[in-house]
């Protein structure tokens, strides 16, 4: 706001008066004409300052209003003759612009209505290339899919006329060439989930006639066998006679003088004419079975690579029973052909490979029965509460010791369950073993070397698998592994009973050249050996996790005058972890302290020389020596 505003004070003189009123004005319409200025403030001091105030103020008002008219009309004047002279001009312009705007007009129609029909032309040839293009599509997809759709005809027609043979043929080209060509489509994608219902079909039809034919054999199963060893008779005879007669030949000619006619005596030409008759009478196996189905279910199963895998996987029987069952059958078989008086060699052959098979059966499955022994084990000593119980257990197991024997009842044998169940599970492997070597006709010695070799894979194989991987089990623990260790010891004392017990049953001397002896000693002695190795690995992981917990203050003032608790907890545990070692040698317990105490040594020994360390108080190198010296005074 200018001060002017606030107060109107008119000059005296006249000229004065109008000078100053003209310049007071000047400054209020200065005011008023501004817009950003509020006029509320100038308005009420022109009115207030004086009466008439606002009647001059009026007057002024209309003197300015008249100043701004004659400038607003003489700017109009000037500017007129301009306005005026583009009036004319348009006015001129319009007529040619709407003569313009008609030509332009008819141009666009003229050129809409010739475009109309060059636009529809145009989208027929569109339209027809675009079927052009889909019908060669739609041709190039079928001659595609024609192919397998024949094929399938083909395999259809197969399978009504039960040519199986040719339609699992069928069905491979189908899998492998045509349908990998089509595989986008519904219709094939349906067709190659056929196929293996299809295939799972034949294999079924074709078993099912192996098995009807199976069924009818049996009407001829005794036609069949007399006709065989009718055959198989006769073949020897031919054989002895055409051996009769080199015999013959080699002593007498055959001609006569003359060269010409031939020596009819009794021999080959005889021979030869009785086996032509029997011949013509006896009929032949082929006469008196239809094989064909063997033989289509044979080629069946060979398309559907049934034989490829029976003959790249061990064995597909686990039951140690139905070998022993089958080994039964061949036997009575083989007894029975070598009552006809045929050689049977070949037979009892294919029974020692039986047997080699037998033995990995019954390896697995001791290999289980050892697994549950050592799962359900306590690791604990076995508690006898009276003379029976004690009975009981060295029943089962050849276990002396005298000064256990003088303790009074209830007692503690130093072994755990697990190791009468082993020493009762060998023997019965040893059993289960001799009734395969039972009927083939084998001497003593013979029979006594399979058990020996057999007990060994046992020992050495399955038993010490077992051990290996339960000591490293993570859940057995230092009492467990102290325990594992008298058990081996148990165990390996008790393999020379195990020798004189293979020794009654086939009754053949130790001291025979060629007698083999079991492994059991450096079996038992790998595991004792890995269970005290695992010892001194745990016993240094358990010294770990207490060195942890160690937490010393570095810049402490003064030590603390006793033990830090870490420490006195790390051998409180090692002391009663050595108490449960008294059970085990003193060379393994002597080790296992030695190897415990130089760990702990260098563990402390990083502790204090850690390169993070930068500095240590005395106070905290007093309690440090501290600790020591619990550690040397235990």
């Amino acid at each position: 706001m200018y001060s002017s505003s606030s107060s109107l004070k008119i000059p005296t003189s006249p000229q004065e008066e109008d000078k100053g009123e003209g310049k007071v004005y000047g400054n209020v319409f200065a005011e008023l004409e501004s817009v950003d200025l509020p006029l509320g403030t100038t308005l009420r001091s022109v009115y207030d300052d004086q009466p008439n105030a606002h009647k001059r103020f009026m007057e002024k008002l209309d003197a300015r209003i008249r100043n701004h008219d004659r400038e607003i009309e003489k700017m109009c004047n000037f500017h007129h003759q301009g306005f005026v002279d583009a009036i004319t001009e348009l006015l001129k312009v319009r007529a040619d612009a709407e003569k313009l705007m008609g030509q332009v007009s008819d141009t666009n129609r003229r050129l809409q209505d010739a475009g109309r029909e060059v636009t529809a032309q145009t989208e027929e040839v569109i339209r027809c290339r675009i079927q052009q293009r889909n019908m060669a599509t739609t041709v190039e997809k079928l001659q595609l899919c024609i192919p397998v759709l024949e094929m399938y005809s083909k395999l259809k027609e197969q399978l009504e006329s039960k040519r199986y043979y040719s339609a699992l043929k069928t069905m491979e080209q189908l899998q492998n060439i045509y349908i990998p060509r089509v595989s986008q489509y519904r219709f094939c994608q349906i067709m190659a989930e056929t196929l293996p219902k299809l295939r799972e079909e034949i294999k079924e039809i074709s078993m099912s006639d192996l098995k009807d034919f199976l069924e009818s054999i049996r009407k001829h199963s005794d036609k069949i066998g007399e006709t065989a060893m009718r055959q198989a008779q006769q073949h020897r005879t031919f054989n002895s006679a055409v051996q009769k007669q080199v015999t013959l030949s080699c002593a007498k000619p055959l001609y006569g003088l003359n060269g010409r006619t031939p020596l009819h005596h009794n021999g080959l030409s005889t021979e030869a004419a009785v086996e032509e008759e029997i011949d013509e009478e006896v009929l032949t196996v082929q006469d008196l079975v239809d094989f064909s189905p063997v033989y289509r279910c044979l080629h069946i199963y060979t398309v559907l690579v049934i034989p490829s895998i029976s003959f790249t996987t061990n064995s597909y029987c686990s039951d140690p029973d139905l070998v022993l069952e089958l080994k039964n059958l061949i036997v009575i078989f083989a007894d029975t052909l070598q009552g006809y008086g045929f050689p049977v060699n070949r037979l009892f052959e294919l029974l020692f490979e039986v047997r080699d098979q037998y033995n990995e059966t019954l390896l697995k499955k001791w290999a289980l029965v050892f697994r549950d022994i050592f799962e359900q084990d306590n690791y604990s000593p076995i508690p006898v509460e009276n003379e029976e119980e004690y009975k009981a257990v060295i029943s089962r197991f050849p276990f002396h010791d005298a000064e256990i024997e003088k303790q009074q009842f209830p007692k503690k044998l130093p072994m755990s369950q697990s190791v009468p169940q082993i020493y009762s599970q060998v023997k019965e492997f040893i059993y289960a073993s001799l009734k395969f070597s039972e009927s083939l006709h084998r001497s003593s010695t013979e029979i006594d070397d399979m058990l020996r070799k057999s007990t060994n894979l046992l020992l050495t194989r399955t038993l010490s698998s077992c051990l290996q991987n339960l000591i490293k089990k993570p859940h057995i623990g230092l009492t467990e592994l102290v325990q594992i260790i008298i058990n081996t010891t148990h165990l390996e004392h008790a393999c020379k009973y195990l020798e004189d017990f293979i020794t009654n049953i086939t009754n053949v001397s130790p001291e025979t050249v060629h007698t083999t002896r079991l492994y059991g000693l450096s079996t038992f002695k790998d595991a004792r050996h890995a269970a005290e190795g695992e010892i001194y690995t745990k016993l240094n992981q358990k010294i770990d996790e207490f060195i942890q917990l160690a937490d010393y203050e570095w810049g402490m003032a003064e030590s603390d005058g006793r033990a830090s608790g870490y420490l006195m907890d790390l051998i409180n545990f090692l002391r009663s972890t050595f108490q449960v070692f008294t059970h085990l040698p003193g060379k393994v317990a002597q080790t296992a302290c030695m190897s415990a105490c130089k760990h702990l040594a260098t563990s402390l020994m990083q502790m204090l020389l850690d390169t993070e360390l930068k500095q240590i108080s005395m106070g905290a190198i007093q309690q440090f020596n501290l600790d020591v010296i619990q550690c040397e005074r235990e």
